[in-house]
């Protein structure tokens, strides 16, 4: 496949969630069912964002967080299945990795369910350290930091000594 056209982009300006969402049911079951609303503050609160153009059409995506030093993390790469094979998943990746956010990670980390020879081929380590996950669930509730006694003894002991 001739990919000399296809063109990456890290603007968010030209992301449209909607066609985002699309390419996510075509492409990554892992992701089918994700709503507009949360896909909106997911991107919103990534950094940087790479999307993949052929004309006008969304044919990838992948983002990235990452606090530019020490830690970051690779999220929800994909490219549309007519243009898997032709090296874009790679590039989309090495994108990411060049950002000026990431270029400079100690660690950068990812999550996948069946890629991971494709990961390795770009140079990501198996990791089997790295293996505590916590689910956020309804029914657990962390106080919010205003509510909690260690965080109010410390404001209390401020003002005091102020």
């Amino acid at each position: 496949m001739d990919c000399r056209h296809i063109r990456f982009s890290d603007r968010k300006e030209e992301i449209d969630i909607k066609e985002v969402k699309s390419l996510f049911e075509i492409s990554a079951f892992w992701a089918t069912g994700r709503s507009l609303s949360d896909l909106e503050v997911a991107i919103a609160n990534s950094c940087p964002t790479v999307t993949v153009w052929d004309g006008e059409r969304l044919i990838g995506f992948g983002r990235a967080t990452s606090d530019g030093i020490f830690r970051a993390t690779i999220w929800d790469v994909v490219i549309h299945p007519e243009y898997q094979g032709a090296g874009l998943g790679r590039k989309l990746v090495q994108t990411l990795l060049s950002h000026p956010l990431m270029s400079r990670v100690e660690r950068v980390y990812l999550m996948t369910t069946y890629k991971e020879r494709f990961y390795e081929r770009i140079g990501f380590d198996y990791n089997p350290s790295t293996t505590m996950v916590l689910y956020n669930q309804p029914e657990f509730s962390p106080l919010p930091a205003r509510e909690s006694p260690v965080l109010e003894s410390l404001v209390e002991a401020s003002i005091e000594s102020a």
